[in-house]
């Protein structure tokens, strides 16, 4: 059974147990989201202990789902309370040790070049007719933490009804991203960490990994993208669950 680190924020770490000293590594399985944070983290971690990290970065729930059927890890690092709580329940973690660790914001972007540059994000905005002809990327608003959230805001805002159609809904935030980085999408929700490390291994180099629902360990998520993506806009911190 895995340990757990968690409380009422929307990152959470679940610990199983130390690794041996004759298994000098642990294996973290942590949301997409948390990517660029992590493996800067993990790096210094590997340095300072001689212990290697091995990580593996997809959707929260698809996470949870893996370890609830048998999969392997030390560390699970969810983006919201809720498939922590999943996990608690299922007596897949260990709650003394859940601890609430980030917070983050929701950002609206853009590709670069985009003529979009601000977007008042308030009552009544009017995504749909932002976007176009073209769709909204997000993460998938049933399950994904950067999805929900975003649904949540939409709701709140008065634009879920006319953006609903519009949305693309990726497997995780990262694949969300990518989307907008190659211009497939002229709109994108997600966190604001995602849009401020974009940028697009174009030449398909081993740390581009795309479009796997459930990252193994060692890979890197898809979305290290350019021409990168521009932040446009904030959604309100009221307007959803925090983050």
């Amino acid at each position: 059974m895995l340990a757990a680190l968690a409380g009422g924020a929307l990152y959470a770490i679940v610990v199983t147990s130390p690794p041996s000293t004759q298994d000098k590594h642990i294996t973290v399985l942590a949301a997409a989201s948390m990517q660029n944070a992590l493996d800067d983290i993990n790096t210094a971690f590997t340095k300072n202990t001689d212990v290697k990290v091995i990580a593996g970065y997809a959707a929260s729930s698809a996470l949870i789902k893996q370890i609830a059927q048998g999969a392997a890890a030390d560390v699970f690092a969810s983006a919201n309370l809720e498939w922590m709580d999943f996990g608690s329940k299922r007596k897949l973690i260990k709650d003394d040790t859940r601890v609430n660790l980030l917070g983050n914001q929701l950002v609206l972007i853009a590709p670069k070049d985009s003529k979009l540059d601000s977007v008042a994000i308030g009552p009544n905005l009017d995504l749909a007719k932002l976007a176009g002809d073209g769709s909204i990327a997000v993460g998938d608003v049933r399950e994904v933490p950067v999805g929900k959230y975003a649904k949540a805001a939409l709701e709140k805002l008065g634009a879920w009804q006319a953006a609903a159609p519009k949305l693309a809904m990726a497997i995780n935030t990262r694949v969300a991203l990518t989307m907008v980085a190659r211009g497939e999408a002229p709109l994108g929700i997600v966190y604001t960490t995602d849009a401020n490390g974009a940028r697009y291994c174009g030449d398909r180099r081993p740390r581009c990994v795309e479009n796997l629902d459930v990252l193994r360990p060692g890979q890197s998520a898809a979305a290290e993208v350019t021409p990168s993506v521009k932040i446009i806009g904030t959604f309100p911190a009221d307007s959803h669950p925090a983050i």
